[in-house]
């Protein structure tokens, strides 16, 4: 893949996914707290939470982020910094293959006189994005339905939690870690909104989190795995309004283009300034490893 077709801003997303749904003891730690946190609860024993999360293979332009079984529910959380109305229909879908794959599990199948039990579903999504919204809102699929449905009776719906630095302030308090999500990438959106580039504004927040001792030192630990996700990932509006100059010049998609290429070479060098192996960043920004090497050492 060109260097100029580096993907759009999701490292808030794989972020999230980091901490809270890997199989590591402090992953597993971090998501019971979670857990308990939204649901009130005490559960002690982070094995207690199975987690079968869907990666992107079936439906490729569709991901989860952490799903798990506990006290027959299946909880799916996901994270949105973008707002998006079609979650409940995306939730549908998700859980429709997180039931197959726990009837397969479970050796069920539908083809029987008997009716087969199943976990109640949960689909709750974390949004941090720019767009106002009230603390929770249920996204409905009747909203979608072309003709209108009061009665309920083929409903599915998405719990919209807001996780702006300024809402949820209790969820924030009972759960360290989320709090701690929360303040890395808000220090990021606020380095930007202050004028920083996107390096500055990831260098500086990076610093700060390995100071303060975020996520029991989770930042200072997988300091390279996280500037790959931070520095990566660039806002095509931003390219657009930074070469759109050169572009009435030598035509917007060629200026468009080069703004991508300049971006990336910028963030190969700042990674492999901080310290990141050349294989990362290789694979981070989709360039060869003889690319990356012909860039950081011009």
């Amino acid at each position: 893949m060109d260097i100029s077709t580096v993907p759009q801003r999701e490292y808030k997303d794989r972020l999230f996914k980091a901490i809270f749904g890997r199989n590591t003891e402090e992953s597993k730690r971090w998501r019971l707290e979670l857990y308990n946190a939204l649901n009130g609860s005490s559960y002690t024993d982070p094995d207690a939470l199975e987690v079968n999360t869907i990666e992107n293979v079936i439906y490729l332009t569709m991901r989860n982020d952490v799903s798990f079984l506990v006290d027959s529910q299946m909880t799916l959380y996901e994270q949105q910094s973008t707002y998006n109305p079609n979650l409940p229909l995306r939730g549908l879908m998700y859980f429709s293959q997180l039931y197959q794959m726990h009837l397969s599990r479970m050796g069920k199948t539908l083809h029987r006189s008997t009716l087969v039990m199943i976990p109640n579903p949960k689909f709750i999504v974390f949004y941090n994005g720019e767009r106002e919204t009230p603390d929770r809102l249920d996204l409905k699929l009747s909203d979608a339905f072309e003709t209108p449905e009061k009665t309920g009776n083929f409903e599915w719906t998405a719990e919209l939690i807001n996780i702006n630095p300024d809402h949820n302030i209790s969820l924030q308090k009972n759960c360290e870690p989320l709090y701690n999500y929360i303040q890395y990438v808000s220090r990021i959106s606020e380095n930007k909104k202050k004028g920083m580039s996107a390096v500055a504004a990831v260098d500086e927040a990076m610093n700060w989190a390995i100071h303060e001792k975020l996520l029991d030192g989770f930042f200072k630990v997988q300091k390279e795995e996280v500037l790959a996700m931070s520095l990566t990932e660039y806002d095509e509006e931003e390219v657009r309004r930074d070469f759109i100059e050169e572009g009435r010049e030598i035509g917007i998609a060629e200026g468009i283009t080069r703004g991508s290429q300049q971006k990336a070479i910028e963030a190969a060098k700042s990674f492999y300034a901080n310290g990141v192996s050349v294989d990362i960043i290789a694979k981070s920004l989709n360039m060869t490893v003889d690319k990356v090497m012909e860039i950081v050492n011009a």
